[in-house]
């Protein structure tokens, strides 16, 4: 099964566009549900959690704006609005509602796919975790500080790099090689001494680690939750 970048939500009115869309950012890796109005686009977010939603203004019944406006707060998904005509007053109309986008028609699909992409990675960035808190450890990665039973320990921009990595993947095995690719280090060994060092800043009892654990043969892994 492909593993996708992201579920895009594509709603218009028109399904020679609907298509277009789908079939052109199903080749860059997207997943595509299509709606044809904004009451289908309704029906579909209140079941199935999106990462982004294309919308058009012009649409027969409830319009782009006012279903932007009616449910952005509700569903905090990004949304790009298709406008037909192009005009400064929609645009401003759009962003105003909460859109975070806006593309006229006619578009290049390429065009509509690179500010999806962009979005995304602005939307990926701000989610990341910076701060987390488990038993007696608080890891605060913009202070670079672990505090463990009110000790305070400095981490380095490697150490940090690591970690913000295992903290947004709670539970993913990271081999030594994956490991050293993100700090720029092609010795395991090296590797090996970073996480011991780690370790004896967020472990109680280090050589016995309850959370930064070596999973054998595969690599480390942090179990937080």
């Amino acid at each position: 099964m492909n593993k996708f970048d992201a579920h895009i939500l594509v709603v218009d009115d028109d399904e020679g566009i609907r298509n277009l869309v789908k079939q052109y950012l199903n080749e860059n890796n997207f997943l595509i549900t299509t709606a044809s109005d904004a009451e289908d686009a309704k029906e579909k977010i209140s079941m199935i959690k999106f990462d982004l939603i294309v919308l058009d203004i012009m649409m027969p019944g409830k319009n782009g704006l006012e279903f932007t406006l009616e449910n952005k707060e509700k569903i905090n998904t990004p949304i790009i609005l298709l406008t037909a005509k192009g005009e400064a007053v929609e645009r401003i109309k759009g962003l105003e509602v909460g859109a975070d986008d806006y593309l006229p028609k006619p578009f290049e699909p390429k065009e509509l796919t690179l500010r999806i992409k962009n979005i995304l990675n602005k939307t990926k960035n701000k989610n990341q975790k910076r701060f987390i808190e488990f038993d007696n450890v608080k890891i605060n990665l913009s202070k670079l500080l672990i505090i463990k039973n009110n000790d305070e320990f400095k981490i380095n921009n490697t150490e940090k790099i690591i970690l913000e990595k295992m903290i947004n993947a709670p539970g993913k095995t990271f081999s030594r090689e994956s490991i050293g690719n993100l700090i720029d280090i092609d010795k395991e060994r090296s590797v090996d001494v970073i996480i011991t060092r780690l370790r004896k800043k967020i472990e109680i009892d280090p050589k016995n680690p309850k959370y930064l654990q070596t999973i054998r043969g595969a690599g480390y892994v942090l179990w937080i939750e």
